[in-house]
């Protein structure tokens, strides 16, 4: 078993096939295992970076990411994925610590908005996040929004 190692990209610097793999990922998380029919592609994913988690040559773990004023008025992270077979490994903690890490180091800033599913609220408060406001519903999924 290897471990997983990060690249953050632009849109521009993925190619054809990573593009083509992170939406397969997408889709199978977020619409069909979470059951949820939405708009992913949203004309957002050419402004953000994208973080890419590999395992052996695979996209196991994915994240976009937002400078302040381009998604919320603080920078964010959304689009947060993992393979459902290598969640068991922990990767959701390193593909968030990634994400931090890569806010920080390329837009200067430490003050992250998420909007995240309630059921993650202690996995995000684990990173420094805490919840404000009220949950709502987002694509028919209860969400919270988080900041840290």
């Amino acid at each position: 078993m290897s471990d997983i190692f990060f690249k953050i990209k632009s849109f521009e610097e993925l190619s054809t096939s990573e593009l083509y793999k992170i939406l397969r990922l997408r889709a199978e998380v977020f619409i069909v295992e979470q059951n949820c029919v939405y708009q992913d592609v949203d004309n957002k994913d050419q402004q953000a970076l994208h973080i890419i988690g590999y395992k052996n040559d695979e996209i196991v773990a994915y994240t976009r990411v937002f400078d302040a004023g381009d998604y919320f008025e603080n920078a964010s992270i959304g689009r947060v994925v993992v393979s459902k077979n290598e969640r068991k490994y922990g990767y959701g903690h390193d593909l968030i610590k990634k994400s931090i890490e890569g806010i920080k180091e390329i837009f200067g800033t430490e003050q992250i908005k998420i909007s995240a599913q309630c059921y993650l609220n202690s996995f995000y408060q684990k990173h420094g996040f805490k919840q404000i406001g009220e949950e709502y519903l987002e694509d028919g999924i209860p969400h919270i929004a988080m900041i840290r």
